[in-house]
């Protein structure tokens, strides 16, 4: 849920609110000092594949990370994860509401490319 193309998604607020004080969340967030898989993650943060499988979903839907599939010559394609976010920041809007803003790093030359192609593919 992370970015698509030139569009960004944007969580709601009591979603990043929710995964960010999760602790499980966190240890894998710390974890994501590289692209890691599900299993690499579980190995690492030390709990069950399939609570960090829920978490990895979460993190997701809050739009703090990233999935992308590393293709391999072998044909056995896996999906891995990496941080989609340099800083989140809560404040209020004019309104009084909160609302939760998602600074993204920078994105590749290649990555830019690919994205303006998909883009262009669309349009044509």
């Amino acid at each position: 849920m992370a970015r698509d193309g030139w569009q960004q998604t944007h969580p709601d607020v009591q979603t990043v609110l929710d995964t960010l004080d999760d602790t499980v969340c966190q240890s894998l967030l710390k974890e994501l000092t590289s692209e890691k898989t599900v299993q690499e993650l579980a190995e690492v943060a030390d709990v069950p594949r399939s609570t960090a499988y829920r978490k990895i979903n979460q993190l997701e839907a809050a739009s703090l990370v990233e999935a992308f599939v590393e293709v391999r010559t072998d044909g056995h394609h896996t999906t891995r994860y990496r941080l989609d976010f340099e800083d989140v920041t809560f404040s209020l809007d004019a309104n009084r509401e909160l609302t939760v803003a998602i600074t993204r790093p920078p994105d590749a030359p290649e990555d830019r490319l690919a994205s303006l192609w998909n883009e262009l593919r669309k349009e044509t």
